[in-house]
């Protein structure tokens, strides 16, 4: 069985418990978002993340199937597609909330928003999918830009519930 472990690596990682603790200071006054803003950035988080979660099985797939050779000479090339992938993953959460919002706070809450929710999801579909993972406490890569982040799978979990809740709890001043 797995053992708790408190810290991700590289050591910076850690520092991303600290996004929702920053936010829901820096929000204090609110956020000027709307029901529908944080609807539509939602659908779009979460069925890019079934999107993800399903993209992430078959590279996985295309990964290990074939002869040892065949299999290592593709690993490479996968990790040089998720590395492409997680950019991209950025890029489009970035557009939607640069296209969703007018203020430059509003942006990033959107952003933030609908990354969490989209890594929720993710790991939700991973679960129902494929089983995996089978637990919080197993490790799991986070991101490969610029270098593996890697952390049990807890800590992106609580990081992303955390955002939710500021984002939601700072925007409930809704029209």
């Amino acid at each position: 069985m797995e053992g708790w472990q408190l810290l991700a690596s590289p050591w910076w990682v850690n520092l991303l418990i600290l996004i929702p603790v920053v936010l829901w200071f820096a929000w204090k006054n609110g956020l000027q978002l709307s029901r529908n803003q944080l609807l539509f950035s939602a659908i779009f988080a979460i069925a890019f993340g079934v999107t993800e979660a399903v993209v992430v099985v078959y590279l996985r797939n295309l990964s290990l199937a074939g002869s040892q050779a065949e299999v290592l000479a593709r690993q490479g090339r996968v990790m040089g597609i998720e590395v492409v992938r997680e950019a991209c993953t950025i890029v489009m959460l970035a557009a939607v909330a640069i296209n969703s919002a007018k203020g430059n706070r509003e942006r990033w809450a959107l952003f933030l928003y609908s990354f969490a929710l989209w890594d929720l999801m993710y790991y939700a579909c991973l679960k129902t999918i494929i089983g995996w993972p089978s637990s919080l406490l197993t490790e799991d890569v986070l991101f490969l830009i610029p270098v593996s982040w890697t952390s049990q799978v807890w800590f992106p979990v609580l990081v992303s519930v955390l955002t939710v809740v500021v984002v939601l709890w700072r925007s409930r001043r809704l029209r």
